[in-house]
C-alpha cells in the first residue's frame, strides 16, 4: 500500500475535487493499485466540521458544548490537531447523545488527517449518519478510510450508503459516484465502472458539464477494459 499522503490540502472548490478525480484515473492507468481521495476528503472534512458547528439543532449539555467549542477553536483557528483531538475524545468519554456523537465525528476527522485510518474508521462505523449533508459526508469519509486500508469492498458499501443518503443531491451524489467508479476500476470491475460513469452522465449532466469532466473518455476506457 502506498505511503500515507502528507500536507493534506484544505481546498474545497469542486473544480479541485475533480482535478483529483482525473489524477486518480491517470494513476490507475499507470497500474498504481490504490486510490487516495485526498482533495475530495479534504472538502468533506471541512464540510463536516462547518456543518456541525452551525447545524446542531439541540443545545445538549452546556459543559459539553463549551468543551467542544474550545476544541473547535484549537482545530479551526489554531490548527492544533493533537490538542483538539484530546478535547474531543474527552467529551466522548464524559458525555453522551449529541455532544458525544459530535465529538466522535470530529475525532474521526482529525484521525483521518493524521493518516490513522483504522482509528478513524472505527469511530465512523459507530456513527449514526443523519441529515442530507453531514450524514452522507461522514459515510464518504468512511469510504475514504477503507480505501486507504485496502478494504475496497467496504469502501464500495460506504460510498453506496453515502450516495443513497444524499437524496440525489446534484453536487454530492455524483461526487460520491465518481469515487465509487474509481474503486470499481481498482477492483477491475470494468463493466460496473462503465455503468456508473454512464449513470453520472445521464442523471447529472450539469455536474459533468460544469466541472469539465471528460466522462465519455472514462466510459470508453472502462468499456474497452471490459471487452466491449
Amino acid at each position: 500500500m502506498a505511503k500515507k499522503q502528507n500536507n493534506l490540502t484544505s481546498r474545497t472548490k469542486l473544480e479541485e475535487v475533480n482535478e483529483s478525480l482525473s489524477t486518480a484515473a491517470q494513476k490507475l492507468e499507470s497500474n498504481k493499485k490504490y486510490i487516495y481521495w485526498v482533495a475530495g476528503a479534504a472538502a468533506v472534512i471541512v464540510l463536516l466540521v462547518v456543518g456541525y458547528i452551525y447545524g446542531i439543532r439541540q443545545p445538549g449539555i452546556e459543559k459539553a458544548k463549551e468543551a467542544i467549542g474550545k476544541a473547535d477553536i484549537e482545530l479551526l483557528l489554531r490548527g492544533n490537531d493533537s490538542t483538539a483531538l484530546a478535547a474531543y475524545e474527552k467529551v466522548e468519554k464524559e458525555y453522551n447523545y449529541k455532544p458525544a456523537e459530535r465529538a466522535a465525528l470530529s475525532s474521526a476527522i482529525i484521525l483521518y488527517r493524521q493518516g490513522k485510518y483504522k482509528e478513524a474508521a472505527a469511530k465512523l462505523e459507530n456513527y449514526d449518519p443523519h441529515g442530507d449533508l453531514v450524514g452522507p459526508a461522514a459515510q464518504s469519509l468512511l469510504g475514504d478510510c477503507y480505501v486507504n486500508l485496502d478494504q475496497l469492498d467496504k469502501a464500495l458499501a460506504a460510498f453506496d450508503k453515502a450516495i443513497t443518503l444524499t437524496n440525489n443531491n446534484e453536487l454530492y451524489a455524483p461526487t460520491f459516484m465518481m469515487k465509487k467508479a474509481t474503486v470499481l476500476h481498482a477492483k477491475k470491475n470494468y463493466a460496473e465502472e462503465a455503468a456508473m460513469y454512464q449513470k453520472i452522465k445521464d442523471e447529472y449532466p450539469n455536474f459533468v458539464n460544469q466541472n469539465r469532466i471528460f466522462i465519455d473518455k472514462y466510459i470508453e476506457r472502462a468499456n474497452a477494459l471490459a471487452g466491449k
